[in-house]
């Protein structure tokens, strides 16, 4: 299994059922005070009505057989149970680890297909700082998902429908398409939106063509619908670009804008209507979820179609959901969203549920998240207070990133200096996002995440950088197979426990969608490193079966923190 917690776990739980008659879960868990520590005595004891400390002494003579040559236990306190792993217990975890092409990583035991709706830019405006973090974390919790086994359909729910592409197709009428078509490849998305929003504001006539186009692109006007189509084709490519350089996974395939729910948005009012749902307030129509009041305590409308006949954004999310459940068949939703949007999502869920378009196990899920701020704790800006353009970012992040490198290792090549500084500024920038629990605001400061010092992607870069140099120094390229593991130093062994703390800390991610706690996780993993490799010599060890085994660690510890960084998105170099 290679996860020592679990391995042991499974060998109490028949223990347990033993000494207290009932199933109960023995609760293991890692522990400062031992290698781990059974918690769930305390929880059995008052199931049935005994002593916590007399059923944690039953369960320590009944676990002596099942644990031998595995572990020795110890109670603490009120009927806490410490257990103290043997060395040839954790060499022989270490080992399967190593064999297993997922690191000791267990599989999902109930793969679900899981939709992860992130980034979600608007056709014709910039991607800005504010899709940083839902394109960032949308992307880590697609690879950790996909890793463990689950089936993952990623959703770029774009804006690409509703009253601004009337502004939209009449600007690029008036610019000629083929003019359009140039601003818009070299990614001046804002300025063209802002031009078009000038135009509506001050010129009455074409403020009317505007209008007249909307009305043209929904009734479906064939001419209509291949400008909008241009514009969004224009958009997305652009798109891509920015997915491209920030590396991640997101394309073109994945975008599910809301144009494709438009279809479904008349049938979402009728099923709502059939099923007694829909009410009228001030001449909308509405659906009251039960729970939801406002300011004055009077209950909250969901507006689902509003007094104009015009549908809005809860139309189009109900509708999502109908055909994410429906159509895709979903058992997991993940809406990768800013915090602010919590209210609007628990109304629309909790209405879904009302009509029965969420039945179990399908459910929703709001991955949401703090802000970018900038040095002042305020949003981030530019020093012209605009919005900082993503793609500007990003662009920064790999020039500071090749600097850094060209400071720091001369002796690579130009190229091999440009391919590293875009490893370490672009995972810089991700693993600051993500190494802060999401639900938090952070401050964006490049010093910080650019220091080789500290918890950054430079340090667990360059302590895989650090590894690999190793075998090279030895003539060999890693990827030892681990033998005979020896545990002969303290170091050794702290090294060996956290290297086996992989699955836990990837699956523990998973619970809550917290990709913090794998940046965590990789940061104690390169700390426990270096103590192991300040302690113990490695090329200069006393003897070869010490050396084999302490290149063993080194190698399967470079793998670990390739394989985590690599959930995250984080590309590590060999060589710094």
């Amino acid at each position: 299994m290679a996860d020592p917690l679990h391995t042991v776990s499974a060998l109490l739980e028949p223990v347990f059922r033993a000494v207290t008659g009932v199933d109960a879960d023995p609760v293991v868990r890692a522990s400062d005070r031992a290698d781990a520590q059974v918690n769930g005595a305390l929880a059995a004891a008052k199931q049935v009505g005994r002593n916590p400390r007399e059923v944690a002494a039953e369960i320590v003579a009944a676990a002596a057989e099942p644990l031998r040559g595995v572990a020795t236990m110890e109670i603490a306190g009120p009927g806490f149970i410490n257990l103290t792993f043997s060395d040839s217990f954790v060499a022989g975890e270490l080992a399967s680890a190593a064999r297993d092409p997922h690191l000791g990583v267990r599989p999902t035991p109930a793969a679900e297909r899981i939709i992860v709706d992130y980034s979600a830019p608007n056709v014709a405006k910039e991607m800005h700082v504010g899709h940083l973090r839902t394109t960032i974390i949308g992307d880590a919790l697609v690879r950790m998902l996909e890793f463990v086994g689950h089936e993952v359909i990623r959703e770029n729910h774009i804006g690409d429908w509703g009253t601004p592409f009337g502004m939209l197709i009449e600007h690029l009428l008036d610019l000629g398409e083929t003019e359009a078509a140039n601003e818009l490849s070299v990614g001046d998305l804002d300025g063209f939106y802002r031009q078009a929003r000038v135009k509506f504001d001050s010129d009455d006539e074409f403020k009317q063509r505007s209008r007249l186009r909307v009305v043209a692109l929904q009734s479906g006007d064939g001419e209509t619908l291949r400008l909008w189509q241009e514009l969004v084709d224009a958009s997305a490519a652009y798109f891509n670009i920015v997915y491209r350089k920030l590396g991640v996974l997101l394309t073109s395939a994945d975008l599910a804008g809301e144009s494709s729910y438009h279809g479904l948005l008349d049938e979402v009012i009728q099923r709502l209507d059939r099923s007694g749902l829909l009410q009228q307030s001030d001449g909308a129509d509405v659906v009251f979820a039960p729970g939801f009041v406002n300011r004055e305590g009077e209950p909250l409308p969901l507006i689902v179609r509003k007094g104009n006949g015009g549908f809005n954004y809860a139309t189009s999310d109900l509708a999502c959901v109908v055909d994410r459940v429906e159509r895709l068949r979903a058992t997991l939703m993940l809406y990768v969203v800013g915090a602010p949007q919590a209210q609007h999502f628990e109304m629309v869920w909790k209405v879904c549920e009302m009509a029965g378009w969420l039945p179990p196990p399908a459910r929703c899920v709001h991955v949401q998240f703090g802000s970018v701020l900038g040095s002042d704790r305020k949003m981030f800006k530019t020093r012209s207070g605009d919005t900082v353009k993503l793609v500007e970012l990003i662009d920064e992040a790999v020039e500071r990133g090749i600097a850094q490198v060209r400071e720091r290792s001369p002796e690579l090549s130009p190229a091999e200096q440009d391919s590293v500084g875009r490893m370490i500024g672009i995972g810089a920038v991700k693993y600051a996002d993500l190494s802060t629990d999401r639900i938090k605001d952070y401050v964006f400061d490049w010093d910080r995440m650019l220091s080789f010092d500290g918890n950054t992607a430079p340090y667990l870069q360059y302590a895989h950088a650090r590894i690999r140099s190793i075998f090279r120094r030895v003539g060999v390229d890693g990827q030892t197979h681990l033998g005979e593991v020896i545990l002969g130093d303290p170091k050794e062994r702290a090294l060996a426990l956290r290297l086996l703390g992989f699955d836990q800390a990837v699956n523990e991610s998973l619970e809550r969608f917290v990709p913090h706690r794998l940046c965590t996780y990789l940061f104690d993993l390169a700390q426990d490193f270096t103590g192991f490799y300040e302690a113990c010599p490695v090329l200069r060890a006393e003897d070869e079966r010490v050396r084999q085994s302490r290149l063993a660690l080194c190698d399967l510890t470079a793998q670990v923190l390739d394989r985590g960084l690599g959930l995250l998105g984080i590309d590590v170099p060999d060589r710094m």
